[in-house]
């Protein structure tokens, strides 16, 4: 059966709208703390809720970013979509967390949304580059190298758990690494924040 491929971009864009709920957003506005888009490293992300907030709000802000996008993700699996074509809703979503519109497209770095979008479209990909973050986080103590790493990892270890989606989760990872560009120049300069 041919693709639908006319629904791709309905549900890219459908991916870019869930994308823009920035869980850390979200769950400091419940909590009734500051924006941390205004303190800290100013990223409105995971490991900035932790260091300002503690890890409370940090997982809840992790639980929205990673679940926001499997819906349309599920929907575009369900019509049929093929792995580029799921890629290409899976990249409206990271476009989405990282550019978002009605924040003047000051989004995240990508990683809980990459990781939300991967447990879906390659689940051992995603579960494998979960537990080197979490290993390089815990030995480490820097939220920018254990995702570093864990998205240069991403496109080997789909090249043996999910080879039909090599391409795509190479194109997640150069969106990862690109938005992580400040963090390389401040772990040049050895002033990059720990958890």
């Amino acid at each position: 059966m041919e693709a639908p491929l006319d629904l791709i971009l309905p549900l890219m864009a459908i991916g870019y709208l869930s994308g823009t709920w920035l869980g850390a957003l979200a769950v400091c506005r419940w909590a009734g703390v500051g924006d941390p888009r205004l303190a800290g490293s100013a990223n409105p992300g995971f490991s900035n809720v932790l260091r300002l907030y503690g890890p409370r709000l940090a997982l809840a802000t992790l639980l929205v970013d990673v679940i926001k996008g499997m819906p349309v993700l599920w929907l575009a699996m369900g019509v049929g979509l093929p792995p580029w074509g799921l890629g290409l809703v899976g990249l409206g979503v990271l476009l989405g967390h990282a550019y978002p519109a009605w924040h003047r497209f000051r989004g995240g770095k990508g990683v809980a949304s990459a990781f939300g979008v991967m447990l879906v479209l390659t689940p051992w990909v995603a579960l494998c580059c979960a537990a080197l973050w979490t290993l390089l986080a815990w030995r480490v103590r820097t939220a920018a190298v254990a995702s570093l790493a864990s998205a240069a990892m991403a496109p080997l270890a789909s090249i043996w758990l999910a080879p039909e989606f090599v391409g795509v989760v190479m194109v997640f990872t150069l969106l990862v690494l690109g938005r992580h560009a400040l963090n390389i120049r401040r772990l040049r300069r050895g002033e990059e924040s720990g958890l």
